[in-house]
C-alpha cells in the first residue's frame, strides 16, 4: 500500500508502474482523476505521463477515457514466447543432463549473438561460456551455428559482414569456412563447437524447428574437452532438440 508520502521520493519508474498497476482486470477505461487516486499521485503528473504512454502506444486514449495500450500487448507477446519455450524446454533438458551428466543451456539468435534463455547444470559438470541471460557471437558456438543453419540467407551473410570475431584460436573466422560447417549442420542436424567459444570447452547443439522448419531456438550440451568429444554429445542433444520441436508444434512433427 503506497502511503500519502510516497511520492516524496519516488523514481520516474516507480511513477509508471503506480499507473499501470492502478488499472483492474475489469476495467472499462479511467480518467485521470480516477487514476491518480488509484496511483496515490497528483493529478498534474498523472495528466503528464499518461499524454507521454498514448503517445507510446502504452496507453490508449477514447475521450476522456485512458485504457491499456495496443502495444504493451505486443510487448508482453513477446515476452510470453520464450516463457513458453523454456516451459516446454526444462523437463527435457532436465532428462538430458540427468542421462548424459553434462550441462545444458536453451539460446535463441538475437542479431549476430545466441542470448541464453535457460541453463540446467550439471552437478560437479563444467560451466557454460554464458549463463542465463548472457550473449556470445553466434558464429563462435554451437548454439548460434544450429541456428544459423536453419535462418535466411540474409541472415548469416549480415553476421559475415559484421565481422567473424575470434574468441580462441579456434574460432571460424573465414566466411566460406563458416559456410561450408552450415551446410555440414543442416546435413547433419547437429552444430558442434570444439574449444571455438571457450578454451577446455567443448559443445553439440541443435536447432528446435518450428512451423515451416524454422529455427526457434537450440539446445546445446557442454562438456570439458578432454571428457568427451563434440561427435559423443551429438546424438542425445538431437534427439532432445527433436522432442522439443514436437512438444511446440505438434500439428508439423507428428
Amino acid at each position: 500500500m503506497r502511503t500519502a508520502g510516497w511520492t516524496d521520493s519516488v523514481t520516474v519508474l516507480d511513477r509508471l508502474t503506480a499507473v499501470f498497476d492502478a488499472f483492474g482486470e475489469d476495467d472499462e477505461g479511467l480518467g485521470v482523476s480516477e487514476l491518480a487516486r488509484r496511483a496515490n499521485l497528483p493529478k498534474s503528473t498523472v495528466s503528464r505521463i499518461a499524454g507521454d504512454l498514448v503517445a507510446q502506444r502504452l496507453l490508449d486514449r477514447e475521450g476522456d477515457k485512458l485504457y491499456l495500450g495496443v502495444r504493451l500487448f505486443e510487448l508482453a507477446q513477446t515476452v510470453e514466447k520464450p516463457r513458453r519455450l523454456r516451459h516446454l524446454a526444462l523437463p527435457v533438458m532436465t532428462e538430458l543432463r540427468d542421462v548424459t551428466g553434462h550441462t545444458v543451456s536453451l539460446g535463441v539468435l538475437d542479431g549476430s549473438d545466441v542470448v541464453i534463455l535457460g541453463v540446467v547444470r550439471a552437478a560437479g559438470g563444467c560451466a557454460p561460456p554464458a549463463g542465463i541471460g548472457g550473449r556470445l557471437p553466434a558464429h563462435a558456438t554451437a548454439l548460434g551455428k544450429a541456428l544459423l543453419a536453419f535462418s535466411a540467407r540474409e541472415v548469416v551473410e549480415r553476421i559475415v559482414q559484421d565481422g567473424l570475431p575470434q574468441r580462441t584460436p579456434r574460432t571460424i573466422a573465414d566466411a566460406a569456412v563458416l559456410a561450408r560447417e552450415l551446410s555440414d549442420v543442416r546435413r547433419l542436424g547437429v552444430a558442434t563447437d570444439a574449444e571455438e567459444c571457450a578454451r577446455d570447452r567443448v559443445c553439440a547443439a541443435a536447432a528446435i524447428l518450428g512451423h515451416g522448419g524454422a529455427p526457434v531456438a537450440a539446445l546445446s550440451m557442454t562438456a570439458v574437452a578432454s571428457a568427451a568429444t563434440p561427435e559423443r554429445l551429438a546424438p542425445a542433444v538431437r534427439a532432445a532438440a527433436m522432442t522439443v520441436s514436437r512438444r511446440l508444434d505438434p500439428a508439423h512433427h507428428g
